[in-house]
């Protein structure tokens, strides 16, 4: 099962709030009113994760907006799995991650993504930083 993280969905709100921003102070546009509900519940429920299955059409689809301007791979183009590492020194993706990369989802990449943040142990977030691209209108 992959899971959308409750970072990825506040993430996903402040995208969009920048991108349509509310004319009077309450109005929410249309996809921060999807993305709002599920972050409610989530937080209702003490939830850090949603199975993006589960995922209202309307929230699913704005999310995806905010995932499509994030940079798809941590890659770095330094690649120690290449020499029998099971973890990437460059990017913190396992083996197995790398080879399947295409093949995932992008709940089941944002889990990557969310690990190897949290971890911060790859070389993407120190000894070669200035390699990660910074998202889109960083």
């Amino acid at each position: 099962m992959a899971a959308i993280h409750i970072t990825d969905v506040e993430a996903a709100i402040n995208w969009w709030r920048e991108r349509k921003p509310s004319p009077d102070g309450v109005t929410l546009a249309p996809e921060l009113r999807a993305l709002a509900e599920v972050y409610a519940l989530m937080v209702y429920h003490r939830e850090d994760e949603a199975d993006e299955r589960g995922f209202p059409p309307k929230a699913y689809e704005a999310w995806m907006a905010w995932y499509a301007s994030q940079p798809d791979t941590p890659c770095i183009a330094i690649c120690s799995t290449s020499q029998g590492d099971a973890v990437c020194k460059g990017c913190g993706r396992t083996f197995e991650e790398v080879r399947h990369w295409t093949e995932m989802t992008p709940a089941a990449k944002r889990d990557v993504w969310h690990r190897i943040t949290l971890s911060g142990a790859a070389w993407r977030f120190n000894r070669y930083a200035e390699r990660a691209p910074a998202p889109p209108g960083a």
